[in-house]
């Protein structure tokens, strides 16, 4: 897969950054899902900060997000879904407070539910081919990738407060992986100017810089709902 900016001693080559239109952005977004489809990985910007991203549905996709971070399979990933519609269709039961925390939030806002419709783990574990890499078995696009949610079963989910990042989401038709754009334990970019070249060439796809007006630089807020009407902050 082709990379969106050239490499060379360590420093990107920036392509039509004073391209701002909304044609521009819709070229982008075609070339970041034709990447998506094909089980690749990309870095955008986000409504918070950058973010490594790929098909949720993908549990190979996903896990080689986990080895660009070099993070432990064992903790689950945001996903950014383009609408409620598309977070009822990956969740089991939505809370009612979910819906009403949407609809009056007006900052990033992650929220985890409970129940995500996922894909399970083959009984005895993945396959591995003769070089003792996992072979991953294909999976119904209509359920998120297993290796997405947390031990309990419950899934974060973020409808972004960015027009590039729903239309993105909107295009490709299922949600996306968002986590931050730099290896697990080292800090978290606030601007693409932040992120390493080990993140960079790890990607097969970059959206343009241009686009990350709209990003705040900073984390979301973290609510865990239940379906008892519990509500837990995680973060702020």
């Amino acid at each position: 897969m082709e990379k969106s900016f050239a490499v060379t001693a360590g420093f990107q080559i920036f392509n039509n950054m004073a391209c701002g239109t909304c044609a521009y952005m819709k070229e982008e977004i075609q070339k970041a899902v034709e990447v998506l489809r094909k089980g690749g990985v990309i870095l955008y910007p986000t409504d918070t900060i950058w973010g490594i991203g790929c098909d949720a549905t993908d549990p190979e996709a996903v896990a080689r997000v986990y080895d660009i971070k070099r993070r432990d399979d064992s903790k689950s990933l945001v996903l950014l879904a383009s609408d409620m519609d598309m977070v009822c269709r990956y969740v089991k039961e939505v809370p009612e407070m979910a819906v009403q925390l949407v609809e009056v939030n007006d900052k990033p806002m992650t929220i985890i539910y409970p129940g995500a419709i996922a894909g399970q783990i083959p009984l005895g574990g993945l396959p591995t081919d003769t070089c003792n890499k996992a072979v991953f078995p294909k999976q119904d696009r209509n359920v998120l990738a297993f290796n997405t949610v947390a031990e309990d079963g419950s899934v974060g989910i973020r409808i972004p407060m960015m027009e590039f990042c729903r239309k993105l989401i909107s295009s490709f038709g299922r949600p996306i992986v968002s986590t931050s754009a730099n290896i697990s334990g080292q800090p978290a970019p606030k601007n693409y100017a932040e992120i390493s070249d080990e993140i960079l060439l790890s990607a097969d796809y970059i959206v343009d810089p241009v686009l990350e007006r709209g990003s705040t630089g900073h984390s979301s807020s973290i609510i865990k709902l239940g379906l008892d009407y519990s509500i837990e902050i995680i973060r702020k």
